[in-house]
């Protein structure tokens, strides 16, 4: 998830690291918090295989600041990722919304459909948050108000994506003929 959001971030525009932290703070930071711990590392692990390039840039202050850019290898990079996201980045909402953070950058209509019918079956299979003697319980299986909820949450929840992702299939679909 942290590779996916450097590599969809940097394609936007170069970024030194306090503004690429910024950004995936801004997108992953209230579920993940992005440490410098993690971040600069990874940043090194792209940066070693080629992905990313640093520059060295006059920082405001009298400090010089190292500016990342993607290189053709990186950016070859986030559009195979973008087009064949690990069962994780569709089944796992917060890696999803990764994957649907830069999914624009996929030039092709029908690669980022495939990527949304993926998610659409996923929404489509059942799922249950508990089970009791080896079957998944449902809403009206359990007492608990809150346990409740949660079911009533995620149905909402689902019922808007499944819907979003519709129109947005039938759009994508639509526009590429």
């Amino acid at each position: 998830m942290l590779a996916l959001a450097i590599l969809g971030f940097l394609h936007d525009e170069p970024l030194h690291g306090y503004e690429l932290k910024d950004r995936i703070t801004s997108l992953t930071g209230h579920v993940r918090p992005v440490s410098d711990g993690a971040l600069y590392p990874a940043i090194n692990r792209l940066t070693a295989a080629g992905l990313l390039e640093r520059r060295t840039e006059p920082g405001t202050s009298a400090a010089p600041r190292w500016m990342l850019s993607l290189t053709e290898a990186g950016h070859a990079e986030l559009l195979r990722r973008l087009r064949t996201p690990s069962e994780v980045e569709i089944t796992d909402r917060n890696r999803y919304f990764t994957v649907l953070a830069f999914l624009r950058h996929l030039p092709d209509r029908a690669e980022q459909a495939e990527v949304l019918r993926r998610r659409l079956a996923f929404l489509a299979a059942p799922a249950t948050f508990f089970s009791r003697g080896g079957e998944r319980l449902r809403a009206a299986d359990v007492d608990d108000p809150f346990r409740q909820g949660m079911f009533e949450i995620a149905r909402a929840t689902s019922q808007a994506e499944r819907a979003w992702l519709e129109r947005t299939l039938t759009s994508l679909i639509d526009d590429g003929d």
